[in-house]
């Protein structure tokens, strides 16, 4: 008997590929004795039917590639002496659950991207080559092991921090012993001991723990804690936006709500702005709870990621922690989502399917009938519109905990100032009197590098990057030119190209130049760097970060990645490089951001015994939203900004999306969008309320040798908007000038 399958295939077509699956029938062999009996349960293996889910390899034009079936049916609308049949089915059950799928067929449809690269989204490399989960060969204590004291190892230090980390992680695989740069030796000599021992972890084999969930007492939680927890309904959806003080014990919350869930034997996801806050918060979790706890984010090795992914998958995993990325993982019995810092860009993927992890987690949430959490000190203007729809259910907490307050914020007017590392005189002084106080300052700068333009005083060139509309990073360490868009990189000249003078000087302060102006200006202090280029290699953020726990003065110069979510309790002093970023941009988000960033990174002073002083230096001290911000805080700010937002038509009360394309010819890329705009014009033609703008070229206009323009569609109504986009995708995939140029559409844009 045929079945015809539908296949989802990596590929960046839209269409849906339909192969036949020959069952065949076990009755056919001839069993003679009970000897076969084995070749005759194998037999019934290969007739059994492929599942909606399941991997198979199937030929496409010259190439095999691997596919997830979507549907299986007897019947076949094509002529079926066509279809071709399948080369090799990989799995006899689902291998992506039926609720997973599902999630993903929804976002293929709601964001127009094509759900073969959805789903291919969503697997780890390993599998998407066919291979099957291998039992990973894991270090764990033995029980003489395991009933060892904490501090029971102290002559053999190396054994010892081997020792403590498997009491707190209950198993190390061999990579993450090497990664960590554990001794082999001592870990042979644990084993030698009889304290640890080797052995496969399988889906099937959960490593032992102790029978207490807990393993340390959770915090007493203050009075709006309490009133919060007290709101939160399990077992049943709903989206509840946590509107928490920078400080107020958001994360303290979040542990009470997973215990709850936990108690239930269910799972929790804990999703994460940044890679740079995943050290802390599993820190953090792995203190409190005495579950399996995973990581998913790309700093996980491909293995680490199949195997957590599988664990996840399984059930063995209780809670994953983890970026975007691990928002389309699969669950066996998830039981609530957490949403940290939900108003952060990094939630939205920028390239290929650009969905947003925060609003696929509240579909998942809403499928599956469990809570999912929102939180954050600054809530986007999206969700506390939500909130005000009654939508979702706003919960405040606006108190720090431990009773620190809110810091006191200034502004230090940059007009006509003599700047040190891009610091004033009044900053400078402020600096120096926090540190012979003997506490912490963070001089936040969003520029990384040494200085973002290279100059010649003499003819005016400037250092510009071959391949893009914008001026070259200079780097010190090494010291070269690198652009921060198509990371190109060249070496420094020693004068300048265009009229040979050697009066090369840079312009602007990058986080490089301030780390190092400030360690000569303050020799007895620890200047500490922390930007991407400072934390690429693993673990280095945690190190840096430790510095900030001890109680010693020191100076930290970081970008964003310093502004959100961070535990500083020593630093009482927060300077804001240059304000001026967010006041400038044509961006209608960038007020948004702007106010979200400078509430964020104010957060991070005075968490403490002591006060917390934060310093904004700007050029436009009087600008009303600044003022707005300082003086009323972020709530009244972004409940303005909304009121912006409705008088001019814009998300959230419009909706939006943004086609964008690019070409090595600006021509074919222009025309492309000309094209399509009238597209758009056509079939929203009688519906009232949709607006479209542009074409227009990019706000970098080129970039790796590619030109790139852009073109807005927005309406009163997200059906009718993606009515018509669903409408204009299929018009558009048949243009020619589409093979010319490509393009890509972005549903609820965060960046123009």
């Amino acid at each position: 008997m045929s079945l015809f399958l539908e296949v989802a295939l990596p590929v960046p077509l839209r269409d849906h590929y339909t192969y036949a699956f020959e069952a065949k029938a076990s009755e056919s062999l001839i069993m003679h004795d009970d000897q076969q009996e084995e070749l005759k349960q194998e037999a019934k293996q290969r007739a059994k039917s492929p599942q909606i889910g399941s991997r198979v390899v199937v030929p496409f034009r010259s190439r095999e590639l691997i596919g997830i079936v979507t549907s299986v049916s007897e019947h076949c609308q094509y002529d079926t002496s066509k279809i071709k049949p399948i080369i090799r089915l990989l799995d006899q059950e689902a291998f992506i659950p039926s609720e997973l799928l599902l999630l993903c067929q929804w976002g293929a449809k709601y964001y127009h991207h094509p759900l073969g690269e959805v789903i291919q989204a969503v697997i780890p490399l390993r599998y998407r080559e066919g291979k099957e989960y291998e039992a990973d060969e894991v270090y764990t204590h033995t029980p003489e092991g395991k009933g060892l004291p904490f501090e029971a190892l102290k002559r053999a230090k190396k054994q010892q921090e081997i020792h403590q980390y498997l009491l707190e992680h209950t198993y190390i695989s061999p990579q993450e012993l090497k990664s960590r740069d554990f001794s082999s030796n001592a870990i042979k000599g644990l084993i030698d001991k009889g304290l640890v021992q080797q052995t496969a972890l399988t889906t099937s084999t959960e490593i032992e723990a102790n029978k207490d969930l807990l393993k340390e007492e959770p915090r007493t939680l203050t009075d709006e804690q309490n009133i919060a927890l007290q709101q939160i309904r399990y077992h049943t959806y709903n989206c509840y936006l946590v509107e928490g003080a920078t400080g107020s014990g958001k994360t303290e919350l979040y542990m009470h709500i997973v215990a709850r869930v936990l108690q239930a034997k269910q799972q929790v996801l804990v999703l994460i702005p940044e890679i740079g806050l995943s050290p802390q918060t599993v820190k953090r979790f792995r203190a409190r709870f005495n579950v399996n706890i995973v990581e998913l984010h790309s700093n996980v090795s491909e293995a680490a990621r199949a195997r957590n992914w599988w664990q996840a998958k399984s059930g063995q995993a209780q809670i994953v922690i983890g970026t975007r990325l691990a928002s389309l993982t699969p669950f066996k019995n998830l039981g609530a989502i957490i949403v940290d810092e939900e108003h952060d860009r990094s939630y939205k993927q920028q390239d290929g399917f650009k969905y947003s992890a925060r609003d696929l987690s509240v579909f998942r949430a809403h499928t599956l009938k469990i809570p999912i959490i929102l939180g954050s000190a600054t809530p986007s203007l999206e969700s506390l519109h939500n909130a005000e729809s009654q939508r979702y259910q706003k919960l405040v907490l606006s108190l720090r905990a431990g009773g620190a307050k809110m810091p006191e914020i200034k502004t230090t007017d940059l007009r006509q100032a003599n700047l040190v590392a891009g610091l004033s005189q009044n900053s400078l002084h402020q600096l120096k009197q926090t540190l012979e106080n003997h506490q912490q300052v963070l001089v936040f700068v969003n520029r990384r590098g040494y200085a973002p333009a290279l100059l010649c005083h003499n003819c005016g060139w400037s250092a510009q990057c071959s391949s893009c509309d914008m001026r070259m990073t200079l780097h010190n360490s090494p010291r070269h030119l690198r652009c921060h868009y198509c990371d190109r990189s060249t070496r420094v000249p020693i004068s300048c190209p265009s009229c040979k003078s050697k009066s090369l000087q840079t312009s602007g302060y990058g986080t490089e130049q301030i780390e190092q102006i400030l360690a000569a200006q303050f020799p007895n202090v620890p200047v500490v760097r922390i930007d991407r280029d400072s934390t690429r290699t693993k673990q280095s953020m945690e190190k840096k970060l430790l510095v900030g726990e001890s109680a010693q003065a020191c100076i930290f110069v970081g970008t964003q990645m310093l502004a959100k979510g961070h535990h500083l309790p020593h630093l009482t002093l927060v300077i804001v490089a240059d304000t001026d970023q967010g006041l400038l941009s044509p961006d209608f988000r960038t007020l948004e951001h702007m106010g979200q960033l400078i509430t964020q990174v104010s957060g991070r002073a005075g968490r403490g015994e002591n006060a917390g002083t934060v310093l904004l230096q700007t050029h436009r001290p009087d600008h009303p939203m600044l003022q707005i911000l300082i003086e009323q805080g972020y709530a009244v700010f972004a409940r303005e900004l909304l009121t912006q937002r409705y008088q001019s038509n814009l998300p959230p009360f419009w909706h939006m999306a943004a086609f964008r394309s690019e070409s090595k010819r600006a021509d074919n890329s222009l025309r492309l969008l000309e094209q399509i705009a009238q597209i758009l014009q056509r079939l929203s033609h009688g519906v009232d309320n949709i607006a479209i703008l542009g074409p227009h070229a990019a706000a970098v206009e080129k970039i790796n040798e590619r030109y790139r323009f852009v073109l807005q569609i927005k309406s009163a109504s997200r059906n009718n908007l993606q009515r018509v986009l669903s409408e204009a995708v299929k018009e558009i995939d048949q243009l020619a000038m589409s093979k010319r140029a490509r393009w890509s559409i972005d549903v609820n844009p965060v960046e123009m």
